[in-house]
């Protein structure tokens, strides 16, 4: 990637720090962020992320400043900040804020600074930048300067979206097979074709085949089935040597009236790996065959992940590459079949994003669309809300929430609740006023589970719903109606909604009585799938760990009744099932989850051949599917978040958790990008120690949790010096740690 099309601007601004000071010895200004946008990838703000005569413009009245700092050192802070702001650089470059000068502001805040200056003026190019103070007192230099634009109307809230971009690539490799040539472009995207061929006459033509998937032999299949891609196109050769664009036919469902359209400036793309050239006699340079691969602005940098177990190295690559190879229609969609916005596919494409680059604009535009756009199933509809507070979470920019509450407390569906505390989609309470609010356009919502269901699509046995039994008081659907309820509490408490806080509390705390009262079986100490069945699914059971409906005390049957069900759940059940077994601390169940070469595995999508996630397990499981579905991405966060254990505790990522379940594996190393920096976490087994290395962004603090079966009486050193544990929950627990880098060593017995 050229440095060129970075958006950080990369500093090398550092403190006149006393060189006997070891605990601050360095403290850089690293990236300015885009206003509001509060990104750090690898496109600029210093051109308004120019693409195709499109750019990035600012809508809102108090733009969301913000920069990233790097210490170089222990303890490293910013104790205070001073941005001005101006139309000419030359006043930047004296030190001069003729726009707005904040003067010197006591904070540590390095995200979500909010303009205070006079009102901005639309259609206007602004420049800023900051110097900060650290935890000494001592001032930094200015970092450089970065610059926006403001649109023609200015409002209190606007989402921000970045321009889709265009990355020209070229063969991974060529073959010929009589008089067909056969190139493979190593993975599949969604993109557009140029040709560069010549004719020495003007006669003959060229037919063009392309594809996802081949044959044995390598050649392209031609019917894969499904919503596999296949596409065929004939080209007349003109005299001499020209430049061939080959236009896609548009498909008539995924360009439909719910599907999200490509823009203009992009125009219709193909999701394809292979292509073959038949019939064309002329020579072929490396250039002359280019695949234009259309995605939103991603950092392939931003993350890593490496260990000592090769399947696993395998799926991250695949689940992380999805995640940008997805990004094509710039709103999250369901993949190529229907390029359609659904509330699941975007809530785990929103964990899988955050997970491996600090992009936050796509998901927070497919929440807003969805808010708008709302889709059939009663869970989807709540899952709004988590998305709002993972939004929250990970940003620390409650301006969303605010803007859009009204609508998120609609998401609730607190008309649905019934006496007993639950709620229900079959007791006659769906009322037109209820979908109106809820930005429905259908007549009633229906439940889900799981998908798809027996005998849809061809679906054989129990589809992916583990036999669920759907009754009256869906035990699923209320599990994540608690969810919603507690996450909304959180929500309403930081905005200052104290009555709304209060009630939202109130009423999570008696669905959870429910829980236990109506759904608890004593007996098989299992949750049943609902009031009058004594079935119980592993996605009743997964979806009540995850969301802590299960008391502590019953956690270790409900985990064995996950553990004997298998995957008995589709890809998108998968995000649940990982998170459930990683909260109750199973890391060998779960690394054997992520690890299993069975056909109900990610390991499978790419023994089928496919280089995106797929819709389903295998073609067999769900005989329509499509291979670019970001929602079997799952590893992409289960990894980072869960395995490595990496996650936040406070907005902003001000406090965050390191709890690693590594399972067998000898050695893992991830990089978490975050709004405040990279976390780096390295953790290796050998025969005398644990050995945790962990890098903390200025500005933030870990709590660091080691599994206890390491040493029952620990003997521990953190940069050589042995240090006194607590032990918690089973777990080794350190005091929060600061920004630094640490070396922790747990002596094994």
């Amino acid at each position: 990637m050229k440095k060129m099309l970075f958006l950080c601007v990369w500093l090398n601004i550092v403190f006149n720090v006393d060189a006997q000071d070891i605990r601050v010895s360095k403290l850089m200004v690293e990236h300015l962020y885009h206003p509001d946008l509060q990104v750090i990838n690898g496109y600029p703000a210093s051109d308004g992320n120019i693409q195709h005569g499109q750019h990035v413009r600012i809508a809102n009245k108090r733009p969301a400043l913000g920069w990233e700092l790097t210490g170089m050192g222990q303890g490293a802070n910013q104790s205070a900040y001073r941005i001005i702001m101006s139309g000419s650089r030359d006043s930047l470059i004296n030190g001069v804020g003729d726009v707005w000068d904040s003067g010197m502001v006591t904070s540590d805040e390095t995200t979500n600074v909010l303009y205070s200056g006079p009102p901005l003026k639309s259609n206007t190019y602004y420049l800023w930048r900051v110097m900060v103070w650290d935890g000494g007192g001592r001032p930094s230099p200015w970092s450089t300067i970065s610059r926006f634009w403001t649109a023609d109307a200015l409002v209190n809230y606007q989402t921000a979206f970045y321009p889709l971009l265009k990355t020209d690539e070229v063969p991974r490799q060529a073959t010929h097979a009589g008089s067909t040539m056969r190139i493979d472009f190593g993975r599949a995207a969604f993109g557009q074709l140029r040709l560069t061929l010549e004719s020495p006459n003007g006669a003959g033509a060229v037919v063009v085949r392309l594809g996802e998937a081949i044959h044995p032999d390598g050649s392209i299949n031609r019917k894969p089935g499904g919503s596999i891609r296949y596409a065929e196109y004939r080209i007349s050769l003109k005299k001499g040597r020209h430049i061939y664009h080959v236009q896609f036919r548009p498909n008539k469902r995924n360009t439909g009236s719910q599907a999200i359209k490509m823009p203009g400036y992009i125009g219709e793309v193909l999701p394809f790996r292979y292509v073959e050239l038949e019939g064309y006699q002329g020579n072929v340079k490396g250039t002359d065959i280019v695949r234009s691969t259309v995605h939103y602005p991603f950092n392939d940098a931003a993350s890593r992940f490496e260990s000592s177990d090769a399947v696993l190295n395998a799926v991250w690559e695949l689940s992380k590459y999805s995640v940008k190879a997805t990004s094509f229609a710039g709103i999250y969609v369901d993949g190529d079949r229907e390029r359609i916005p659904y509330e699941a596919d975007a809530y785990i494409n929103q964990l899988c994003h955050y997970s491996v680059d600090n992009e936050y604009s796509m998901a927070r535009r497919s929440h807003e669309y969805l808010l708008h756009h709302a889709t059939w199933p009663t869970e989807w509809i709540l899952q709004s809300v988590l998305m709002a507070y993972n939004d929250y979470l990970y940003t620390g920019d409650i301006r969303w929430v605010n803007h859009h509450y009204g609508d998120l407390r609609a998401k609730l569906l607190l008309p649905l609740r019934e006496a007993n505390g639950l709620i229900s989609t079959k007791s006659g309470k769906q009322t037109k006023a209820l979908m109106q609010a809820v930005h429905y356009p259908g007549d009633s919502l229906r439940d889900i589970v799981d998908w798809p269901h027996t005998g849809d699509f061809g679906m054989a046995g129990n589809g992916e719903t583990d036999g669920f039994v759907f009754t009256a008081y869906n035990a699923v659907v209320n599990a994540f109606h608690y969810k919603a309820l507690t996450d909304m509490a959180k929500l309403a408490g930081a905005l200052g909604r104290r009555d709304d806080a209060a009630l939202f509390s109130e009423k999570a705390a008696q669905t959870y009585q429910a829980f236990q009262s109506l759904l608890w079986d004593r007996s098989r100490r299992v949750f049943r799938d609902g009031v009058d069945t004594d079935h119980a699914a592993l996605h009743t059971n997964m979806m009540a760990l995850v969301f802590g409906l299960v008391p502590e005390e019953h956690k270790r049957a409900v985990m064995d009744f996950i553990r004997s069900r298998g995957m008995a759940c589709s890809v998108y059940g998968s995000q649940f099932l990982m998170d459930a077994t990683y909260e109750a601390g199973d890391g060998d169940y779960g690394l054997s989850l992520l690890t299993s070469q069975s056909d109900r595995s990610w390991y499978n999508m790419i023994r089928a051949g496919s280089t995106i996630t797929m819709e389903a397990w295998d073609n067999k499981y769900k005989p329509n599917q499509d291979w670019n579905h970001v929602w079997g991405a799952v590893p992409a966060n289960a990894i980072p978040r869960k395995l490595m254990g990496v996650e936040p505790l406070e907005p902003g990522w001000k406090l965050f958790r390191v709890r690693p379940q590594l399972g067998s594996l000898e050695w893992a190393t991830v990089n978490v990008p975050t709004i405040k920096g990279t976390v780096v976490v390295s953790c290796r087994r050998e025969k005398a120690a644990y050995t945790v290395e962990l890098s903390v962004p200025v500005n933030t603090k870990a709590v660091v949790e080691l599994p206890l079966e390491l040493a029952i009486e620990p003997n521990i050193t953190i940069n050589g010096e042995p240090v006194s544990t607590n032990i918690k929950d089973g777990r080794i627990q350190f005091p929060p740690f600061v920004a630094g880098t640490y070396k922790l060593v747990v002596a094994l017995p």
